[in-house]
């Protein structure tokens, strides 16, 4: 079955901004054949019906891109105070792993939650628990540990992920 009208144009536009990004060519007859390829991309998907809710979940773009933003920002903050860290001749790091419980409750939430833990510059996930009961963390300090308890990242994560299943009920 088709999708709506909105997920093929959405699609398109996706497609389109892309390619134009990336191939940095503006010529019209060029962009002209470059939409046209767009086009015919976004109707094979289409008719395959590889174009879902997953692939292209709607109800939760407002909410990433907020998310992205602030995990961004959070990404920078973090380079800079581990940066500090590096070049302090005391070399002040007291590696630390913490064991905490996530409030997220789908894989999505857990992955998202431990993937932005591991892009945060100066702490990785080392685990999760499958039934979701755990998170592992590992930092170069423990206050960097520390922050992954009751912390922002967790409410922001807890967030977006409830905005995927209220999509999705």
């Amino acid at each position: 079955m088709p999708r709506s009208p909105l997920y093929f144009a959405l699609l398109i536009i996706i497609l389109s901004g892309t390619w134009l990004l990336l191939s940095g060519v503006y010529k019209p007859r060029l962009v002209i054949t470059g939409l046209a390829v767009c086009v015919a991309v976004a109707w094979v998907i289409d008719r395959i019906q590889l174009l879902d809710d997953e692939s292209l979940p709607l109800a939760v773009m407002g909410r990433a891109v907020g998310f992205w933003a602030w995990l961004g920002l959070e990404i920078i903050k973090s380079g800079w105070h581990v940066t500090k860290i590096i070049i302090n001749p005391a070399l002040p790091i007291k590696p630390t792993m913490i064991t905490f419980s996530p409030t997220q409750k789908t894989a999505t939430g857990l992955t998202t939650h431990g993937n932005s833990i591991t892009l945060t510059p100066g702490t990785i996930t080392t685990g999760i628990s499958s039934s979701g009961g755990y998170i592992q963390v590992h930092a170069i300090e423990r206050e960097g540990a520390e922050g992954c308890l009751n912390s922002e990242m967790d409410r922001r994560v807890t967030h977006f992920e409830n905005a995927k299943e209220k999509a999705q009920s």
